[in-house]
Order: structure tokens, then C-alpha cells, then sequence
């Protein structure tokens, strides 16, 4: 079995090389800001995702990481709930809301950080210490084409 780290990076490859790096960017830019969560990684029919969670619950996680052949989407757990201002999430549900990000300069923006300080101080606290595994949660036979 190939490490998780092997696993995540033969996930990413089989996107468009633009979407590719646009992946890997976001990735990092929330691995530094979650350096203790630990990554919950999906490679299912529809999207590709990584969550990021205090826990190894996949219903603890703060936010998510869905690509799929159309885009990438930060997804938080608790979207509803948030204070959001600029209007800026997207989606009707009882709990989820996203943002698109059409580049990870979006993740900077002040509207976006506001975000991302609110869901974290609404979930559950991250480790103190440790540096955040990554765990292969779910891998689907069959996928939607990515490319």
C-alpha cells in the first residue's frame, strides 16, 4: 500500500496540470493554517476532497477542500451558522455553505479569513501540539473523468 502522501498526490495527478496547481496551492495555504488538523482525504465519484478536522470524525471537520473536472470549492462544515457579511458563501442547505476559488489568492482575501476565523472558533478546538496526519478515507472504483 502506497503511503497516504503517494495516495493524495496520484488523487491530484489526475487533474488538468492547471488544476493541478491550483490544488497543490490551496492545500498548502491550509496546511499552514491547520498544521495540527488532520487531513481527511476522498477520492469519490463526483469530487476529489480534503477535510480538515480536529478529529478523524469526518462530521468534526472545520472545512473541505472538493475538486472535480469544473473547479475547486472551500466548503465549511458549518457555513449556515457563520456570519457572512459580503454574502460571499453559496448553497441552501441546513448546515454546509462553500466559496468557489478560482485561484488560492482567494483564500487571502479579507471576507474569506473572516470566514475561516469564525469556523474555526465555531468547531471543535484543533490539537495543541502534533502535525496533523493524513488519512485515506474513502477511494471510489468508479469517477467521474477529471480532466
Amino acid at each position: 500500500m502506497a503511503s497516504a502522501a503517494k495516495q493524495v498526490d496520484a488523487f491530484i495527478a489526475k487533474f488538468d496540470p492547471a488544476m493541478v496547481t491550483l490544488i497543490r496551492l490551496i492545500r498548502v495555504a491550509l496546511r499552514k493554517r491547520f498544521t495540527s488538523a488532520i487531513e481527511l482525504v476522498y477520492d469519490n465519484y463526483n469530487f476529489f476532497v480534503i477535510g480538515y478536522s480536529p478529529t478523524e470524525r469526518p462530521t468534526d471537520y472545520i472545512v473541505s477542500v472538493a475538486a472535480n473536472s469544473k473547479g475547486v470549492g472551500l466548503s465549511f462544515n458549518h457555513g449556515a451558522s457563520l456570519p457572512d457579511p459580503k454574502k460571499i458563501l453559496l448553497g441552501a442547505g441546513k448546515q454546509n455553505r462553500f466559496i468557489r476559488l478560482p485561484n488560492a489568492a482567494e483564500l487571502a482575501k479579507p471576507e474569506v479569513e473572516a470566514l475561516l476565523r469564525a469556523a474555526i472558533a465555531d468547531a471543535k478546538p484543533l490539537p495543541a501540539t502534533g502535525g496533523g496526519q493524513t488519512i485515506i478515507r474513502s477511494v471510489s472504483a468508479k469517477q467521474r473523468p477529471r480532466k
